[in-house]
């Protein structure tokens, strides 16, 4: 399967590799089977594989969760996609009181195979509810993993560990980024929740995820032409966090500057700068910065490239960090 393929296809063909190797593998989802999706992640898997392991189901986002967890009680392994990012909230319930707790209810007893794919993040020119970047309150849930891909490989070989995974998993898929296209390799090469560090630097650490690692990439690359040498790091996993590759990237760089597209007051870059500036604060020659989404509704779509972040606002955080 190695190529060039997008982070679509890579995550068609992970979905495919999963029914493939393990019969108790299920998807659910509104329109995930004859559609395919409407993004067509899951595009061709119901002819492949039948309308009982590839379900369309009601729109009832409660519903769907709730019948995942008792599939996985009696030893199914559920996919279960939520259309878009907003539409999970009716499911939130589910998720946090159920799905992230049944685990530690069962004093271990039981597991919860289940892997939660939602299309997250803005950039396309939606309607309201279909922009969201809701990630910190799934990472401030105790009992599930949160996890979001920021290229083609990583979909592909994330989604794949994720679904093998006996705990949880909220997998956040950068919807803006689907078309993208990327290498994928024949394996892995990194545990499910570790960072990696996708461009070196001396300077400062751009720190991103999802939507946001190929932002700062482009701010790195125009950086350099200015003299200034900008480390990125991609978290990968929202939940854990790999502090230790985080913490060794700012240690070396002296300045951190974390990017997502959610909100920043109380978005993950706040855990993320509170953290840093306790380990690192005799390394650092500036404060940890953030940059992010307003403390607003997302607003209607001719206007969401004001409101998201963009390379000139990462670039005028390292502006601002460089002058300490």
């Amino acid at each position: 399967m190695a190529g060039q393929l997008s982070i679509a296809k890579a995550l068609n063909e992970a979905l495919r590799k999963s029914l493939e190797s393990d019969p108790k593998t299920v998807l659910m989802g509104e329109d995930i089977g004859k559609l395919g999706g409407v993004f067509r992640i899951t595009d061709g898997l119901q002819k492949d594989f039948g309308d009982d392991r590839v379900i369309d189901t009601p729109l009832a986002e409660s519903g769907i969760v709730g019948t995942a967890i008792g599939l996985a009680l009696r030893g199914y392994r559920p996919v279960v996609e939520i259309q878009f990012d907003g539409f999970v909230y009716p499911a939130f319930d589910q998720i946090v009181s159920q799905l992230a707790k049944m685990h530690a209810r069962a004093l271990g007893h039981v597991k919860m195979p289940i892997t939660v794919r939602i299309p997250f993040g803005g950039g396309i020119g939606a309607v309201e509810h279909h922009s969201e970047s809701h990630e910190a309150y799934f990472a401030h849930t105790a009992g599930l993993r949160v996890v979001s891909p920021s290229n083609a490989h990583d979909a592909h070989w994330m989604l794949r560990q994720a679904i093998e995974s006996d705990d949880p998993v909220v997998f956040l898929e950068p919807k803006r980024r689907y078309w993208d296209k990327g290498e994928v390799g024949e394996d892995p090469m990194l545990p499910l929740h570790s960072a990696r560090i996708v461009r070196p630097g001396t300077d400062a650490t751009l720190i991103a995820y999802g939507p946001m690692v190929k932002v700062c990439q482009e701010a790195a690359q125009a950086a350099e032409e200015d003299g200034r040498r900008l480390e990125v790091v991609d978290l990968r996993s929202l939940s854990p966090v790999d502090f230790a590759t985080v913490e060794e990237s700012v240690k070396r760089t002296g300045r951190g500057i974390v990017v997502h597209e959610a909100p920043v007051f109380l978005g993950l870059g706040a855990e993320l700068a509170a953290r840093l500036t306790e380990r690192c604060f005799y390394h650092l020659e500036a404060p940890i910065l953030r940059v992010g989404g307003y403390h607003a509704p997302y607003p209607p779509s001719r206007v969401e490239e004001t409101y998201l972040p963009d390379l000139d606002r990462v670039l005028d955080a390292v502006d601002r960090a460089l002058a300490f």
